[in-house]
């Protein structure tokens, strides 16, 4: 397992700080450009990062420090670590809990319905499954297909949505777009919406005298109900 230097640009904040190092010698030992290191040196880069110290993480010693600050030529090593973790090799599907496999069924129709353009491995790696089990959710052969509901894996906690988006991504690349037909387009085209004919009807002018008329007969008739109602 080669060894890593936990936050680089924290602990060449930390060098630069509080070392007579060059920013060659840090640059190396944090894997970071000369003049990323003069940056930060300047206080144009890293203002924010607050500085790791090496020694008290165990990744430096003094000693180390002080033989890099004699000679400018020395390069810093990593100092050995007192506990050496086992890198981790997961291999095959994704491990699921018990209490969590029955829910598989659903989360791989949902996957397979919203998402086809997913590889059978893709699946797989999402929920932890195989690829029997993939084709007969797609071909409506399970023996409980006619219980089973489309499920986000994401709700049903079998995956997370960074994974799912990962590998969403990951199956898109290369798709061609879709076309019109395909999006359902019903927008119709410059050329048909300027031809259409539209008719305007234009308002009579209004004539005065004859509204005017028209009142004088109304008052009229009513002046006439009223002397009959009289008698």
């Amino acid at each position: 397992m080669a060894q890593t230097l936990l936050m680089p640009k924290a602990t060449a904040v930390w060098l630069v700080d509080n070392t007579a190092l060059s920013f060659d010698q840090i640059a190396q030992f944090c894997k970071l450009h000369p003049l990323e290191v003069k940056a930060i040196a300047d206080g144009e880069a890293a203002q924010g990062i607050k500085g790791l110290d090496p020694i008290g993480t165990g990744q430096l010693s003094r000693d180390e420090i002080a033989r890099a600050e004699k000679d400018p030529n020395y390069k810093l090593k990593l100092s050995e670590p007192k506990v050496r973790v086992p890198e981790s090799k997961r291999r095959g599907p994704r491990y699921t809990p018990v209490s969590k496999r029955q829910d598989r069924p659903n989360a791989i129709l949902w996957l397979v319905r919203n998402h086809p353009e997913l590889k059978d491995a893709q699946i797989s790696r999402l929920v932890g499954t195989t690829k029997s089990t993939i084709e007969q959710i797609r071909d409506r052969t399970h023996w409980n297909s006619t219980n089973l509901a489309p499920m986000d894996p994401v709700t049903l906690g079998l995956c997370s949505q960074i994974d799912l988006d990962m590998e969403v991504e990951k199956a898109s690349k290369g798709r061609p777009l879709p076309t019109a037909a395909e999006l359902g387009a019903t927008l119709q085209s410059a050329s048909e919406t300027e031809n259409l004919d539209f008719s305007y009807h234009e308002e009579k002018e209004i004539d005065a005298n004859a509204v005017f008329a028209k009142l004088q007969s109304l008052k009229s008739d009513r002046t006439e109900d009223e002397d009959d109602d009289r008698f």
